[in-house]
């Protein structure tokens, strides 16, 4: 039968692929005693650049196993690779074992088959028809009595540049061990604390299992098959007993089994355990309600106060000032509507974070202002509003809910708009007793962390709604007239140091930290603040219908506040130095404090970032001390910063180790510490001066 050319070649090439697909990809079977074993591939050939799975299969004899990559009396399976110049190949894959009790001593161990998985890695330019891969794998094989093993040998690999396809040998046997590797606990919560002689494991989430089993990837613990554990409704607490005169390890590491599989994670038969040891536990559901309540109630009422929400209070006292004369029904309506802006933007707010953490995002309070995108919106807005209170332009008082028609529906509107505006504005800051409501509302269920939020929002609202349903409050305030117009137009400073703020936070984000280059834009841009302060006093109090002692005070005062402004632009150009010690940071790690302070170190950990005022505040108020500095320098005190600007999931998760959600959140480590002291939220320098001096008392 006549086949055209282009028949033929189609015919060779499915050739070509069958006989690659089904090439035996695997070095030879060797049996050492009591196991065999073999290196395999999991696909037809090497394709250059493209990453190769290899594995290490282990079949063993009945009864016989081989160790998990941690043991407390064997030791775990290696293997050695002989790559080629120009390949890379990742660290082995250990599934889950399963647990072996002898004789008082718990292992994890793998019987039967199992394939021990890397990934390989050919450089772009490999050439020829084939590769040979070197190794020499080593075991222990235990039953009653234990027998070091091992092999070695060398796999051959076809290569071509076709795409590669499974192999009909082993592509099974790489898709059922995948199956069981321990997943990331994207949807979980995991902490550990310490007390006594044992350190608690502790899982918060939805669908947890009915059991489950830590294996130690340490061997830190003395642990059984019996482990002690408590399944509680929405988190399981596992006591992990430490060896008789055991010191506690600085993290927990190891996998967390069960037979029924994670849920949450693929099905997943077990999950990764990599956290932290804390001295604290978390919040949990078991935290009287009614104290994380009032917490979060005066944490959002201290909020009024806090530098950035105050222009936006000095907003709505306009407003409330403007409304003194008017029908108690009107005032109530326009509290109310400025309440339920308050509440909605802060049930938004709630929605958002709930929905993006279910999807396994580490997120906390401020996390919208991690987004350079809303940071850039928030400061157009608000330099826009800032623009318009100084007398700019015109768009009508009613839009940001202050002057004269407040009574009408477009007045509500602003009302409404001027709650959301307090809130959007308040989450760069942490006030006092909100940190551990926070930290209580993110490892709440749905409602639980709703109710959180919705105290959070009364208690930002409830100054303003106070004065809406008791009027009588409103004598209190002075009477409308034309020093509104004035109140008006500084108050449109604040705004914009705001905007200033907000700027400096955007170049953080934007480029690359440095030093205090990127710091000093902060004073500079606050420089100019001034420097337009001082220009509008001068403006509005030198001209000349003013009387003469009026210009000469405004004169004064604005030649006083500019000459501030040129300092502090200066200062901003300089190096930060005092006392011929300057502040220099290092970036945080995880365990990296610890391990500081074993080694002797103090260490001052900053959990930060640049859009929380509050933390600016703190570090201009403790390192412009030269008590502070002295102390710094003197005990050699290393600086670690956490900085949270952009999402970081280690810091999030850190700060949850601590039953916290929101910086600024400071700890000091020591030698002379069993564990590092929490400084409060707002911080003065003695407080600092002390925690210091306690960590390196010997």
């Amino acid at each position: 039968m006549y086949r055209s050319p282009a028949h033929t070649l189609l015919f060779l090439s499915l050739l070509l692929n069958l006989a690659l697909t089904g090439a035996a990809q695997n070095s030879p079977f060797t049996r050492d005693q009591f196991v065999e074993a073999a290196v395999i591939g999991e696909m037809s050939h090497l394709e250059p650049g493209k990453p190769y799975r290899l594995g290490l299969l282990l079949r063993h004899d009945p009864h016989w196993h081989t160790y998990w990559k941690s043991s407390e009396t064997g030791y775990a399976t290696s293997i050695e690779w002989e790559l080629p110049d120009g390949f890379t190949i990742s660290e082995l894959s250990w599934p889950t074992p399963r647990v072996y009790d002898f004789q008082g001593f718990t292992e994890y161990v793998y019987e039967g088959e199992v394939l021990l998985m890397a990934t390989l890695v050919a450089p772009e330019t490999l050439s020829g028809e084939s590769v040979e891969i070197g190794f020499t794998a080593e075991w222990l094989m235990c039953e009653q009595t234990c027998v070091p093993g091992g092999i070695e040998s060398k796999i051959v690999l076809p290569v071509s540049n076709k795409p590669a396809v499974m192999s009909t040998q082993w592509g099974q046997v790489f898709s059922n061990t995948e199956k069981q590797l321990p997943a990331n606990p994207h949807k979980y919560t995991i902490s550990s604390w310490k007390s006594d002689s044992f350190v608690t494991l502790r899982v918060q989430g939805k669908d947890l299992p009915d059991s489950v089993y830590f294996f130690d990837a340490q061997a830190a613990f003395k642990t059984t098959p019996d482990s002690t554990r408590k399944l509680q409704d929405g988190y399981i607490d596992l006591t992990l007993n430490l060896p008789e005169g055991g010191k506690a390890p600085e993290s927990v590491k190891g996998i967390l089994k069960t037979g029924q599989g994670w849920s949450r994670a693929d099905d997943a038969p077990a999950i990764i355990i990599d956290v932290p040891v804390s001295g604290n536990p978390p919040i949990t559901k078991d935290t009287s309600w009614a104290g994380i309540l009032v917490l979060a109630f005066v944490g959002g009422l201290i909020l009024n106060l806090m530098p950035c929400v105050f222009p936006v209070l000095g907003i709505k006292i306009m407003g409330f000032v403007g409304q003194a004369g008017e029908s108690r029904k009107k005032i109530i309506e326009h509290g109310l509507v400025f309440s339920l802006g308050v509440l909605m933007s802060f049930w938004t707010l709630a929605a958002v974070l709930l929905v993006l953490r279910s999807g396994g995002s580490q997120l906390g309070w401020g996390f919208q202002l991690q987004s350079p995108g809303f940071v850039l919106l928030l400061t157009m807005l608000l330099f826009a509003f800032a623009l318009n209170m100084a007398g700019l332009f015109e768009v009508g008082q009613s839009a940001v809910g202050v002057g004269s028609n407040l009574t009408a529906k477009s007045g509500l509107r602003g009302s409404f708009f001027s709650g959301v505006l307090a809130t959007v504005v308040a989450t760069p800051c942490a006030a006092p007793f909100l940190a551990p409501a926070l930290g209580a509302a993110l490892t709440f269920p749905p409602l639980g962390s709703l109710a959180v939020f919705t105290f959070i929002a009364l208690g930002l609202a409830a100054p303003y709604l106070l004065l809406s349903i008791f009027p009588v409050l409103l004598k209190w305030l002075p009477k409308p007239g034309a020093w509104m117009e004035t109140f008006k137009q500084f108050m449109s400073f604040l705004l914009f140091a705001t905007v200033a703020y907000l700027i400096w936070v955007l170049a953080g984000q934007l480029t690359e930290e440095g030093g205090y280059t990127v710091f000093s834009l902060l004073k500079v841009l606050l420089a100019l603040v001034l420097l337009a302060l001082g220009l509008w006093i001068y403006g509005r109090w030198s001209a000349f219908h003013r009387p003469k002692k009026v210009r000469l005070a405004g004169s004064l005062i604005a030649a006083a506040v500019i000459l501030l402004s040129i300092s502090i632009g200066i200062s901003g150009t300089r190096t930060f130095d005092t006392s011929g010690f300057a502040v220099k940071w290092e970036k945080w790690a995880p365990d990296k404090a610890e391990t500081l302070a074993q080694q002797g170190k103090v260490v001052y950990v900053d959990f930060t970032a640049r859009w929380c005022v509050t933390c600016q505040t703190n570090k201009a108020t403790v390192f412009s001390s030269g008590n502070v500095l002295d102390m710094l320098e003197e005990l050699d005190v290393v600086l670690l910063k956490a900085d949270w600007t952009h999402q970081d999931p280690e810091i999030s998760q850190a700060l949850a180790q601590f039953g916290r959600s929101a910086v600024p959140f400071n700890l000091v480590y020591g030698p002379a510490l069993d564990e590092p002291i929490q400084l409060p939220e707002v911080l003065v320098p003695g407080r600092v001066l002390d925690a210091l001096e306690a960590a390196s008392s010997q």
